[in-house]
């Protein structure tokens, strides 16, 4: 591919110019894409734990009720039912493990973005060095 840019160099002793190649340009595009979807995970797994905090809170103020005969509003979607105790500490359970499986699935899409940047990352800096800046803030 003769499509090239020049990428200067911070640091005397770097190469000047090194040459960035359109497989090179592919990889940077690719890095920063797979940065941005894994902070989108990231804050899509905190939102998660939070719902089940949330859920886990729930079930504990359910298991407090001394009236058997109650019955408790329950959402779901927009709109609120009225069941059991016994039918909404299933429905917390069940919504529970959801969240759980979820959280489960994304976090092991998490590490296998984070593999892929980690690879990305050596390739970068093996060809471009000091001249790149690949680093994360938070992640």
């Amino acid at each position: 591919m003769a499509n090239t840019l020049a990428l200067s160099s911070s640091t005397a002793g770097q190469d000047e110019g090194a040459q960035v190649t359109f497989d090179d340009q592919q990889k940077i595009n690719s890095y920063a894409r797979k940065t941005n979807k894994l902070s989108e995970l990231l804050d899509e797994i905190k939102n998660k734990k939070k719902e089940l905090q949330n859920l886990e809170d729930a079930g504990d103020e359910l298991l407090m009720l001394d009236d058997d005969n109650a019955i408790i509003p329950y959402q779901i979607g927009e709109s609120f039912l009225g069941h059991s105790i016994e039918d909404t500490q299933a429905l917390v359970e069940s919504a529970k493990e959801e969240v759980q499986k979820d959280i489960k699935q994304l976090e092991k899409s998490t590490e296998e973005i984070r593999d892929t940047l980690k690879e990305l990352k050596v390739q970068l800096y093996a060809k471009f060095g000091n001249s790149i800046n690949l680093e994360m803030d938070d992640a």
